[in-house]
């Protein structure tokens, strides 16, 4: 336990609490320790000296004593709350919120399991250095002999402690590093939800986070076989020492060698010497998992900067695939086979193609779902595998066959993490043709049911083009956004998307030719292959 609270990671942990932390559970042991030696003086004077006055005194230092420890806690939880909240701002300017699902554990369910180190170990720690010498000098004027074995035994719990938190250390954190992984993967799955379904991937990830789960559970099992040996070796060695106290005692005892009074002063004080200690080793367990997603935050919070490629232009030049492949496991064929396309800044390039031909995995390829098992995709001549992912998707706006809602109201839906106000969501709603918003019942603060169910199906990709049209983003992917709408849905959508293309970089799939129209230049897919010339369509 030494060797942690000398470690870098405790020590920037330790630094994230407020400054009045530190001093407050000092005095607050100091008040405690006191307070034990008082309550144990009180109890033996009541019962071997049969003084009952010091009954009500007793119970005013068990009380203070309680209120004490109350007021610790209550301190210790509001200075956790402070540091972890700290620690999130600082981890979400840093990253962005990038990185996935295993970020999302991290600031999440990572940084909560710190609860238990900032609110538990840190004030046991203040504990454990001042009450057990306050109780011993109480030992020695009481009795020399029993305070010379506490003061030899004493010392075996922390190392002990600190042998067991060696182990403790490596076990935990390869279980937060399934936790992490499992926790990000799931999320990770539940976001490409559709996409897996489309790609018929579903079964084989529901293996692979079964695995997943399953490594997660051993590795807590591990940590807790260690944790629960820490339990039995400490609460052994406080037993046997407790044990070579007690006995010289009664023998003592029994000879008139020492008196009641100080007989039990002993017997109680003894265990409050080790009971700081003990508490220490267990909250050191309980707190080593948040040590560990702590060594991970500032692993992102010291990582350098992103590197000058995760600002790529997309306008700064041309989207190239050179001789791309895209195998899916368990398929026979490529969805994509040796695939050559070049697209120009500003062009607009229809794809057409049957079912299955690979015009989702194209543009799936594009937003950095998937990844080509062979040749390469650049833009504007960077290759895309080494450009920072995020930073290359805030450049793109993308409108699906079917645009996803959540639960809440118009506005929220368009705007998606959008810095935009009201004006800008209007402009966005008239260039999408969505007028239909200003006769909902309450307009933009309608609130909108789970997949916009309360919405027709050209009503919601309406709504998907103003979410596209908001992002004002250089590059545009739209995946069918015509498909399965009336003829009146179709005009309106179409001419949105026109207004959206304007200026813009575009890769549409389309079948309808109201949408072809808009297109500067038609390719056609088959069986994962282009065709060998392209459709000139009239602007």
């Amino acid at each position: 336990m030494k060797r942690r609270q000398q470690d870098p990671t405790a020590g920037r942990l330790t630094a994230l609490l407020p400054a009045y932390a530190e001093p407050a559970g000092r005095v607050l042991a100091l008040v405690q320790g006191v307070l034990i030696v008082v309550q144990a003086d009180l109890l033996a004077r009541a019962i071997a000296d049969r003084q009952l006055l010091a009954l009500p005194w007793l119970a005013v230092a068990i009380g203070l004593r309680a209120v004490a420890g109350w007021g610790g806690g209550l301190l210790a939880r509001k200075a956790a709350e402070t540091a972890k909240t700290g620690l999130r701002k600082a981890l979400l300017r840093r990253a962005g919120g990038g990185d996935g699902g295993g970020f999302g554990t991290l600031v999440g369910r990572g940084l909560d399991a710190l609860d238990p180190y900032l609110g538990g170990y840190v004030p046991q720690l203040a504990t454990a250095m001042i009450v057990p010498p306050i109780v011993l000098a109480r030992l020695g004027f009481a009795d020399p002999l029993s305070a010379a074995i506490v003061l030899v035994t004493l010392p075996l719990v922390p190392v002990f402690g600190a042998l067991i938190g060696l182990r403790t250390r490596d076990v935990t954190s390869r279980q937060w590093a399934h936790l992490q992984h499992l926790g990000g993967h799931f999320r990770d799955v539940l976001a490409g939800l559709s996409t897996l379904r489309a790609f018929e991937r579903t079964d084989h990830q529901a293996g692979v986070i079964r695995e997943m789960a399953e490594a997660h559970r051993k590795s807590t099992m591990g940590a807790l076989r260690v944790a629960f040996l820490s339990a039995f070796v400490l609460e052994l060695v406080c037993s046997m020492a407790v044990a070579l106290v007690a006995v010289p005692v009664g023998l003592r005892l029994l000879d008139g060698r020492i008196g009641w009074h100080p007989a039990l002063l002993v017997l109680v004080l003894t265990p409050e010497a080790f009971l700081a200690l003990r508490a220490l080793g267990t909250r050191f367990h309980a707190g080593a998992e948040g040590v560990a997603a702590a060594e991970r935050a500032f692993a992102v919070l010291d990582a350098p900067a992103e590197p000058a490629s995760a600002g790529l232009s997309a306008m700064a030049g041309e989207i190239r695939l050179e001789n791309v492949t895209v195998r899916f496991p368990g398929q026979p064929e490529p969805a994509l086979d040796r695939v050559s396309l070049t697209i120009q800044p500003g062009e607009r390039v229809a794809i057409i193609g049957p079912s299955g031909a690979g015009k989702s995995t194209l543009l799936h390829l594009l937003l950095g779902f998937v990844r080509p098992d062979s040749g390469r995709v650049l833009v504007g001549g960077v290759d895309l595998a080494t450009v920072d992912v995020p930073s290359w998707r805030r450049q793109l706006a993308w409108v699906p066959q079917q645009p996803h809602f959540f639960m809440g109201t118009v506005e929220e839906n368009i705007l998606m993490g959008t810095q935009a106000d009201l004006a800008q969501v209007r402009t966005a709603v008239q260039a999408a043709a969505a007028d239909f918003v200003e006769r909902l019942p309450a307009a933009y603060d309608t609130v909108l049911g789970e997949r916009g169910t309360s919405l027709s199906a050209g009503q919601r990709q309406r709504i998907a083009l103003a979410r596209a049209y908001l992002r004002n983003a250089p590059v545009v992917l739209l995946d069918e956004p015509t498909a399965r709408l009336d003829v009146c849905s179709e005009a309106a959508v179409v001419e949105a998307a026109t207004r959206l293309l304007l200026g813009r970089t575009a890769v549409m799939v389309a079948h309808r030719p109201a949408m072809l129209a808009a297109a500067d230049r038609v390719v056609r897919l088959r069986a994962g292959r282009l065709e060998p010339v392209d459709v000139e369509v009239a602007a």
